[in-house]
């Protein structure tokens, strides 16, 4: 078991099923609707947590009942809160989700009125307590200040870091964190038409790996070897939110365990495939068996 710490936020969701994805300026019935908490590191750290690793979440929580819900859910997946900062006013990100039962994408309205976490918040933090930390690629000034402090004093504590989304300037934390996971989005958002030429793009020595959807998930080593594993698809495509903070749990996972970059890339890949076709994150392992 190892000591796990992500910086992130967390949000509550509401979801909407719907048939199918409306056109503009349509109206449909829902299907069911309920609500869950979300959040990419929030996310991630719920499937590490039943991977049997001790999971901490560094974030902001208001003084609000949204963010009573969403430190419920977390205390149920035995995820530590202390290290966040606590806030009297404000509200919590909600995210409002739009899940096609065709298809199983899903769309989200995202709303928010919180700060995010800051450098002076983590600088509090004993970094010497963990065996991970990994961070969602966002809030980049105070997020670069928080790698170049983890690279200049912890030297040896492996991080990641999540790129998601093309935000202004979050190249500038490419520098300090051990292990990158890109994403189809952002890839695409910068003129790449494929993973390959994504990561080939990267400086030297660098380890990353890209989504790319229905055709699975690329790395490159430390040593420029490019590697692929091809998604698993379910029986049925249910709920496919979440399934990039779940493949990053699994990176994760398997990279603490030891595991080359490709067995962890299947492993990962695996993970988020089985994620695919269940509902939300509960009993995410059960039945479940990496190959």
């Amino acid at each position: 078991m190892a000591k796990i710490l992500a910086i992130g936020i967390a949000t509550l969701d509401i979801i909407n099923t719907v048939e199918s994805y409306p056109d503009e300026d349509s109206e449909v019935r829902v299907l069911k609707q309920h609500q869950t908490r979300g959040g990419n590191a929030t996310n991630t750290l719920t499937v590490l947590s039943q991977l049997d690793h001790d999971c901490h979440w560094a974030g902001v929580l208001i003084d609000e009942p949204d963010s009573k819900a969403i430190v419920s859910e977390l205390a149920h997946y035995h995820i530590d809160t202390s290290t966040c900062r606590q806030l009297a006013t404000g509200k919590m990100p909600t995210s409002y989700i739009t899940v096609s039962q065709q298809t199983g994408s899903r769309s989200i309205v995202h709303h928010r009125d919180c700060p995010e976490y800051s450098f002076k918040d983590f600088q509090a933090i004993n970094l010497s307590e963990f065996d991970w930390i990994h961070f969602e690629g966002r809030n980049i000034d105070d997020t670069r200040l928080m790698l170049q402090h983890v690279t200049t004093h912890f030297p040896d504590l492996p991080c990641s870091l999540e790129i998601e989304k093309p935000r202004f300037n979050i190249e500038a934390l490419f520098k300090f964190p051990t292990t990158f996971m890109f994403s189809q989005h952002y890839a695409n958002a910068h003129g790449f038409d494929d993973a390959i030429s994504l990561l080939k793009s990267l400086p030297a020595n660098t380890t990353a790996t890209c989504t790319w959807g229905q055709q699975g998930a690329w790395a490159i080593s430390n040593n420029g070897e490019i590697m692929h594993n091809p998604a698993y698809q379910p029986l049925q495509v249910i709920d496919t939110l979440g399934a990039g903070d779940t493949f990053n749990a699994g990176l994760i996972h398997s990279l603490l365990n030891k595991h080359t970059l490709q067995q962890a890339l299947n492993n990962a890949c695996q993970l988020a495939g089985h994620k695919c076709g269940q509902q939300g994150f509960a009993k995410l392992l059960s039945n479940f068996i990496f190959q």
